[in-house]
């Protein structure tokens, strides 16, 4: 079994090589799907690392978007283990990066456990204005509404996107989470959200919820 432990650091750490070597062995060793959901949320906890340390100005953005590879490939090699449903969608799920924040690595990793986990999901990209978010609400009639930001400033943004989807008459039946690393409870009752997590991994029980 791999050690967990030792993933989360050498993910906060963006240490490609024995991150690669620690999967590998871990891939070849058929392993379970609830063994490989552990695996995932250690390279979640060790993004959360990266994104502590971008913070504190100990990484630049540069290191983020290398994150953001390193989160890609990891998902690639694990993707097959964690038991995907197939043709069986709980419900229909908006994802999207607020306006004027550009990064993605959680709502990446979200959207994947979220499609393993059974949902359809529109991933909307990042920077997206208010009106992006409403207008895909109303083509796609979604059940939840996800809306990430890593930046203080993605806060008001998400704020602006609720607003502008109550304004359109959307906000009925609509449920709405917002994760980042700048989100708690005070932030989501400010911005007008149902619910809050900084760990994918942990939101995906949100999720659940919502549609069971």
């Amino acid at each position: 079994m791999i050690d967990t432990n030792k993933l989360r650091e050498n993910v906060g750490k963006l240490e490609e090589n024995h991150i690669n070597i620690l999967l590998d062995q871990f891939t070849s060793s058929s392993p379970d799907s609830a063994q490989t959901w552990k695996v995932v949320e250690a390279i979640q906890q060790g993004i959360e690392i990266v994104g502590s340390h971008f913070e504190t100005g100990r990484y630049c953005a540069g290191d983020l978007i290398f994150a953001g590879e390193l989160v890609d490939i990891s998902m690639k090699k694990l993707k097959p283990l964690l038991g995907i449903k197939k043709n069986n969608h709980r419900c229909m799920v908006v994802l999207g990066t607020v306006e004027g924040d550009v990064h993605d690595i959680g709502k990446n990793i979200l959207k994947t456990l979220l499609e393993i986990s059974g949902f359809k999901v529109e991933d909307l990209g990042i920077d997206q204005k208010p009106l992006s978010f409403v207008d895909a609400v109303r083509e796609h009639h979604p059940q939840i509404l996800g809306l990430s930001g890593v930046l203080t400033l993605a806060i008001p943004s998400m704020k602006r996107t609720v607003e502008a989807i109550i304004e359109a008459g959307l906000r009925e039946n609509l449920k709405i989470i917002i994760g980042g690393n700048s989100v708690n409870e005070e932030i989501c009752h400010y911005v007008g959200a149902d619910a809050w997590n900084k760990n994918a991994v942990e939101a995906i029980n949100i999720y659940k919820s919502w549609s069971d």
